[in-house]
């Protein structure tokens, strides 16, 4: 295979993964997870039932998929402002980005997939904690890992099952207060 028909099957791999993430995310705004098929995913993709064994292996590995990008984006929005000065702004800023795909967060939270959330979000923070480095001082990092995110799945699960929702600004004010401020003490 020449170079352009691998650019041209790179390109075609990279469209129908997408589109079997955003098949998923549409059909859970609707269901919870287990009551969605592949056979489903496969025709809002648009793609043959068949195709879809070729991108992954389950419909669980293409949730998980979705969650690791969900979860990236939440940590790239979130985590820069957490090494600011202002902790609450980081708060607020992943409140809004959890709002704003609210019922993808509900479903990834509550539809059995909360403990697979949890060990990507763990994971990815992991990364980024010995990628910059912890704030040091009496807790190990590993453990200031894995309480923050613990905390932070939790308050969020919590969040996005209140009705009437609780604001953004009060649910910032206590992740920040019960976890961020915490976690990130030296002393």
């Amino acid at each position: 295979m020449n170079e352009t028909a691998s650019t041209l099957t790179d390109a075609r791999q990279v469209r129908t993964r997408r589109s079997l993430l955003d098949a998923l995310l549409t059909l859970l705004e609707t269901r919870a997870f287990e009551q969605v098929t592949i056979r489903e995913i496969a025709r809002q993709a648009g793609i043959g039932y068949a195709t879809f064994f070729r991108h992954y292996p389950s419909k669980e590995a293409l949730l998980h998929d979705l969650a690791a990008g969900e979860i990236a984006a939440l940590l790239a929005r979130a985590l820069p402002v957490l090494f600011a000065v202002d902790t609450r702004q980081s708060c607020i800023t992943l409140f809004h980005y959890v709002d704003d795909r609210r019922a993808l967060w509900s479903a990834l939270l509550t539809g059995g997939a909360a403990t697979m959330l949890k060990q990507e979000f763990t994971a990815q923070a992991r990364r980024i904690a010995e990628e910059t480095g912890g704030p040091g001082g009496w807790l190990p990092d590993e453990l200031r890992v894995i309480f923050a995110v613990s905390a932070t799945v939790e308050i969020i699960a919590w969040w996005l099952g209140q009705d009437p929702g609780v604001p953004v600004d009060k649910m910032a004010e206590i992740l920040d207060r019960l976890v961020v401020v915490p976690a990130m003490t030296t002393e």
